[in-house]
């Protein structure tokens, strides 16, 4: 279950007001959507990753950073805003966390489980024409989530 939310906060990578502070989502939206992100995890895990318009995100992880590095790849409708908070919806999950997004620069933020302030990734915007080697190595099948039964009624 922790490696599901760490994906999450992680996979946000590609979401986060003034240079530095608590973005809302709409902010977050602007900051993230469409761009890619490095992210480093609290435990260790990192990739990067790309969020998506649909609430979708596509990416890498390894977890624990080490082992291999995994495709992963979340669902349309995966985050959402709800309440002007950005929140996860994944199936299997007995909760469906919501998240603190904290601006640290103009290419960077902090993302946490709302309540959680230990379980952080830190975000790193990277330069996008580098960005297209991420993706499907050595034919590697993809680690795939999906989301919960409430968001696809949403």
């Amino acid at each position: 279950m922790l490696r599901c939310i760490v994906l999450a906060v992680g996979l946000l990578a590609a979401l986060p007001t003034a240079i530095a502070g608590e973005m809302t989502a709409d902010e977050a939206r602007q900051f993230v959507i469409g761009k890619m992100f490095n992210y480093a995890c609290f435990e260790g895990t990192r990739g990067q990753g790309r969020v998506n318009f649909d609430g979708s995100a596509t990416g890498s992880v390894q977890f624990k950073g080490s082992g291999p590095v995994r495709y992963a790849q979340l669902p349309p409708n995966t985050l959402q805003v709800r309440g002007g908070s950005v929140c996860a919806s994944l199936r299997g999950l007995p909760l469906q966390p919501c998240f603190n997004l904290e601006r640290t620069s103009d290419t960077t933020f902090r993302g946490s489980i709302s309540g959680l302030g230990f379980a952080y990734c830190e975000f790193t915007r990277r330069d996008t024409q580098l960005a297209h080697s991420v993706y499907r190595s050595n034919g590697a099948q993809p680690l795939r989530l999906r989301p919960s039964l409430a968001a696809d009624k949403n």
